[in-house]
């Protein structure tokens, strides 16, 4: 079991809830007492955890079974006194800068998260009302720039991934960065860290001051992958679909590197979005690149995408290996394009309002035994839909892999089963086999990983 040394400690929020209402406050406080209190006691933990590498969100939890927060009200605010919390989240008894900020946003979050939905401000059941609630979800954050020039990129890829392919994130990211373009990732490790990392360089060498570092994550996967401390923007959507569709909405272009099962679920997503018909005009930069060793892996990747979605789902994205400053060249030159495109049409920089999302992309999956045996994987409906069952079917396996609840449901039921037509089977059953003999299904040097899905056709 994982175990590190402890701290109790009282802190105050800085850069976020630092004015705030007596009603807004009394919120706080009954949340911190109210059925959200174990949803916020994760995330802060996981915050709290930064630097672990372990990708299991049950370890993680079962290290520190004694961890409680508290919230109090003083004349300033609130004030978190933190009971048996780890300690390399302090130095000298101060609490790291960085972590402070990401602890008290992932309050702000959650706290807003609660309100919206019990006061019945959001309209779940409508497309457009999801939309309009991831937006007031980033507004909320301070997220969204009004004015800003385009210059998000989105960086995906995998937090198990080889020195190699992490060093390479950092050239690609040392690349944008010279170009004055900032990035967005899942805010974890691995490939959510190696683009900002190499990034902070370049822009240190460009004299650029307030660059953004952009971590959106949703409380599922934070008590997994704990956030990096280069992030200084930290978003905590309420569910996967919100956290997927807040990338789409803000990034200006996406890079994918090498990764595993949620790599190929944020691909399939964001192709399936685009094969939409009422985008087919719309422009989106996207890039699927690695180091020369993880060519095999794209190709392997390039060809699932070939056999399952087909050559129109391939002609939305570029393959550019192992060349860091045409990647960063061809991105710069897509956000141009984008920049234009969204002149032209008085469409917002800092919110992408054009692109069409099927409600199918954001209703929430519960990855059950049953839902993923019954997901639809036959060519027998529209490729934007295949797409969607298929990104479903990654979206459990990663529950399966790194989520409490998931590992819980394969601890007690047994593997998922797949079924479907052969002709996607098949190549889905290729892909996945390689991801494990790839070790890209945990962080390196863990366990050996015990496959939670099994393929059938």
């Amino acid at each position: 079991m994982l175990t590190r040394q402890k701290i109790n400690a009282s802190v105050s929020p800085k850069g976020s809830l630092e004015t705030l209402s007596q009603r807004e406050v009394q919120q706080l406080r009954e949340t911190g007492s109210g059925s959200v209190y174990a949803l916020f006691r994760q995330c802060a933990l996981a915050i709290l955890n930064t630097g672990s590498h372990s990708d299991n969100a049950k370890t993680i939890l079962e290290a520190y079974p004694d961890f409680e927060v508290k919230i109090h009200q003083q004349d300033r605010g609130i004030r978190l006194e933190l009971i048996n919390a780890p300690a390399d989240a302090f130095v000298d008894g101060e609490m790291i800068a960085s972590t402070r900020e990401m602890l008290f946003s992932a309050l702000r979050d959650i706290v807003y998260t609660q309100s919206e939905l019990e006061n019945k401000r959001v309209d779940v059941d409508s497309s457009s009302g999801l939309t309009d609630y991831v937006f007031h979800l980033l507004r909320n954050a301070r997220t969204l720039r009004a004015g800003a020039e385009p210059r998000m990129v989105v960086c995906w890829g995998g937090h198990s991934i080889s020195t190699e392919e992490y060093k390479y994130t950092k050239k690609v990211g040392h690349e944008l960065g010279l170009r004055a373009l900032d990035v967005c990732t899942g805010c974890g490790p691995g490939v959510m860290k190696g683009p900002m990392k190499g990034a902070t360089i370049s822009h240190a060498k460009q004299r650029i001051v307030g660059a953004r570092y952009l971590g959106l994550t949703e409380p599922g996967i934070i008590a997994a992958e704990a956030p990096n401390p280069i992030v200084n923007e930290l978003v905590i959507l309420p569910d996967i679909e919100k956290r997927l569709e807040a990338f789409v909405r803000i990034g200006h272009g996406i890079i994918i590197f090498p990764g595993g099962a949620g790599t190929a679920e944020e691909f399939l997503y964001l192709l399936g979005i685009l094969m939409h018909p009422d985008n087919a005009e719309l422009p989106f930069p996207l890039v699927l690149t690695g180091p020369k060793s993880a060519e095999p892996y794209l190709q392997q990747l390039h060809d699932f995408i070939g056999a399952t979605l087909g050559s129109e789902a391939q002609n939305r994205y570029v393959l550019i290996p192992n060349d860091p400053a045409e990647v960063a060249r061809h991105m710069a030159a897509g956000i141009k394009a984008v920049k234009q495109f969204r002149r032209e049409r008085t469409d917002a920089f800092h919110f992408n309002w054009l692109l069409k999302i099927d409600e199918s992309f954001q209703r929430p999956f519960e990855p059950t035994h049953e839902a993923m045996a019954s997901l639809n994987l036959t060519r027998n409906q529209p490729v934007h839909e295949l797409a969607a069952n298929l990104r479903r079917a990654f979206s459990g396996i990663v529950a399966g892999n790194v989520k409490a609840h998931g590992i819980q449901l394969i601890e007690e039921h047994g593997p998922y089963e797949l079924r479907g037509e052969k002709a996607i089977m098949q190549p889905l059953d290729r892909l996945l086999q390689a991801f494990v003999e790839q070790h890209r299904m945990k962080l390196p040097g863990g366990s050996a990983y015990v496959p939670c899905y099994r393929v059938v056709s």
